[in-house]
């Protein structure tokens, strides 16, 4: 690979919105070291999108805080930030060096310098900085084994026992592993292996397991990484059976997915399908998904499969709309078009879901249809010709709907 020059480079940083917007706001003779950190610096160098912003401060975040307009939110403990600059959100932390008083357990901390920071990095190619202000603004920081392993396309931890210290990292991994189709170093690969075999999970509270899942299903493509999750045995390691066994069938049912829908209600479904069934609710509350994925996500995998047969036996538009409209929205119809029920998927989620009745049952009363049961009569009718094409105007809704209400009066 080509490397940036440190001028290219910094020309790169300065290029982000956020990064120009904290250059502005800080004193331009600051000696304050405030240093762009991990991922950011990594797709830089690689000339990949920045997602998330970082920064690292030598020092007490507040001064920079203070500069930059004040927090949204604010970490203590940790000596962490997170601000909003120009629409940007910026996460700050000061740097520092980490302990772990037990496996798995939160880090203890005490301030460090910014070359001591990269150390408690998770991967090599992750500890890596780029100062924007102070005397060495935009000379390149980077952890042994750091360039080299960005250049062949490694993922390599830091230190032996770092699965071990943060049991979260195995998903990271597994994440890291797909976005940037990078290989696991060996060495790394087995310390994985030997993580997920001692049950090193297990040291973890599950919130912090489903914050991970969560982010890897927000990924562009976020099969991958569950697939990276199956390979190295870190989905059976959350709980026997959890896990995608049919990356294909998720890939399908994404491509269903229209853009308001929710890939995680989704991937989180099929992930759940060999656990068993009055299992499903406990583990998501254990990974603390919030309550409405969770109960989305479980009646999606609980009723995909009745919902498929239905669908295959429905001859009609208005059949159609009658199973997939008491459903559980857009995910299910599209895990159900994924699982076998394709055209009639296909033909809600394209076309049916979005047709509506001009008319209401005040236009029906309007029309001399007296109140009660026969109002919601003929808005049943006007909606079935509607779905069935047969009722496209309002004029035409209104003549059903009444035709219909009379023969139910």
């Amino acid at each position: 690979m080509d490397w940036p020059g440190p001028e290219e480079l910094f020309e790169r940083a300065r290029a982000l919105p956020a990064v120009a917007g904290v250059l502005r706001r800080l004193p331009a003779a600051t000696e304050l070291r405030v240093a762009l950190v991990g991922g950011a610096v990594r797709d830089l160098i690689l000339e990949l999108p920045v997602e998330d912003v970082d920064l690292a401060v030598e020092g007490p975040v507040e001064p920079v805080v203070a500069c930059l307009g004040g927090p949204a939110r604010s970490h203590i403990r940790f000596g962490t930030a997170t601000v909003e600059v120009d629409g940007s959100r910026l996460d700050l932390a000061r740097t520092r060096r980490e302990s772990y008083p037990r496996p798995g357990a939160l880090p203890e901390v005490a301030p460090a310098s910014l070359e001591e920071d990269l150390g408690r990095r998770d991967f090599t190619v992750n500890a890596l900085a780029l100062p924007i202000t102070g005397p060495d603004a935009g000379r390149l920081l980077a952890a042994p084994q750091a360039r080299p392993d960005l250049e062949r396309g490694w993922l390599r931890v830091l230190h032996a026992a770092s699965f071990l210290d943060d049991p979260t990292r195995l998903l990271r991994l597994a994440r890291y592993r797909a976005r940037l189709d990078f290989e696991i170093e060996p060495e790394t690969a087995q310390l994985a292996r030997a993580a997920v075999e001692g049950r090193a999970l297990d040291s973890v509270t599950g919130p912090r397991i489903g914050h991970e899942l969560e982010l890897i299903c927000r990924e562009i493509d976020p099969v991958a990484p569950w697939e990276a999750l199956r390979s190295l045995g870190v989905d059976e390691a959350v709980q026997p059976g959890f896990g995608l066994r049919d990356p294909e069938l998720a890939r399908r049912a994404l491509a269903f997915l229209p853009a308001e829908g929710r890939p995680d209600v989704v991937l989180l479904a099929l992930a759940l399908d060999g656990v068993d069934r009055d299992e499903r609710t406990g583990l998501l509350d254990r990974l603390g998904v919030p309550a409405r994925t969770r109960d989305d996500a479980v009646s999606v995998a609980n009723r995909a499969a009745e919902v498929v047969q239905a669908l295959q036996r429905s001859s009609s538009a208005s059949e159609i709309a009658a199973v997939l409209e008491t459903a559980a929205g857009v995910e299910l119809a599209a895990t159900a078009g994924a699982m076998g029920a394709e055209a009639s998927a296909r033909e809600w989620l394209g076309h049916l879901r979005h047709l509506r009745l001009e008319i209401s049952g005040q236009d029906l009363l309007a029309a001399g249809v007296p109140p009660g049961p026969a109002i919601g009569a003929g808005l049943s009718a006007a909606r079935a010709a509607l779905l069935e094409g047969q009722a496209g105007s309002r004029e035409e809704q209104l003549a059903a709907a009444v035709r219909a209400a009379r023969e139910a009066g």
